[in-house]
């Protein structure tokens, strides 16, 4: 697959076909690994990529930190790559503008954009701007196919009482959906009932993040879900197994921790 506008026309498509599952990469090598799996796709996770470069998550990197590993990641791989990119590294759709400006060039064809800030959320309209700076701001850059995945917060902060948030989500997906957004994400809402009432009320794809403790992707996917993404959960595998390993041999001398683990040959020829 040679040109960026051949992936981002792949990853439209792949929206429209089963539920998608896009894996999250923090860099390069995991996302090598990732794409070997068969994965069609990748997605990269902000936590895992603040972790690599020993930050915490939420919004603490530099747009040009950012960028630097997603430009890494999109050149390791053949698939499509869509980048999160938090909440756009500035308040004003300017600064979206100029980040969703830095995602093309960095080679990604997709955009995660939450409506937090400082743990309060914009309101629709004001994350509306943003969006529409980010579609305007794809297309002078040459990729109108971007596709912009609205995340909103709203659940997983629990904004507002429980029982306006529904309501609350479907109209950030319909005024987003209309300020050029091509799916709404809400992470923190795994109840299958409250997807399903929310992928037939959208005018959107819904997207979900999964992972321990959440329903299978067969489950979101019958529930009317069409793309599913696992965040920061196996980067934190990752490093679980880095620190048990290093704990076992540092404290036992023995190695059962990384037992099973990839050969040596097999890992190294990925990147050869």
């Amino acid at each position: 697959m040679n040109s960026l506008q051949d992936k981002a026309k792949l990853f439209r498509e792949l929206h429209a076909a089963d539920v998608l599952v896009l894996p999250n990469a923090w860099d390069a090598g995991s996302a090598v690994a990732i794409e070997r799996a068969g994965a069609p796709a990748i997605a990269t996770t902000s936590g895992g990529v603040s972790w690599a470069l020993g930050k915490g998550d939420g919004q603490h990197l530099t747009r040009a930190e950012m960028l630097a590993v997603i430009a890494q990641i999109a050149a390791a791989v053949e698939i499509p790559v869509t980048a999160d990119v938090e909440g756009g590294y500035g308040l004003a759709p300017s600064a979206v503008a100029e980040t969703v400006t830095g995602v093309v060039e960095a080679g990604a064809v997709g955009v995660n954009l939450e409506d937090s800030r400082a743990g309060a959320l914009f309101t629709p309209d004001e994350q509306a701007e943003r969006f529409t700076a980010a579609r305007a701001a794809a297309a002078s850059a040459g990729l109108g196919d971007l596709w912009i995945n609205a995340r909103t917060d709203v659940y997983l902060f629990g904004i507002g009482e429980p029982a306006g948030r529904f309501a609350d989500v479907l109209t950030r997906a319909r005024v987003y959906a209309e300020a050029g957004a091509d799916s709404v994400f809400v992470p923190g809402l795994v109840d299958v009932e409250v997807l399903a009432e929310l992928a037939k009320s959208s005018p959107i794809p819904v997207s979900a993040m999964a992972g321990p403790g959440a329903p299978p992707v067969s489950d979101l996917g019958a529930a009317g879900v069409r793309r599913v993404s696992v965040g920061t959960s196996i980067a934190q595998a990752a490093y679980s197994l880095a620190h048990h390993a290093a704990a076992e041999v540092l404290k036992q001398g023995t190695y059962g921790e990384v037992t099973g683990a990839l050969d040596f040959g097999t890992v190294n020829g990925w990147f050869n």
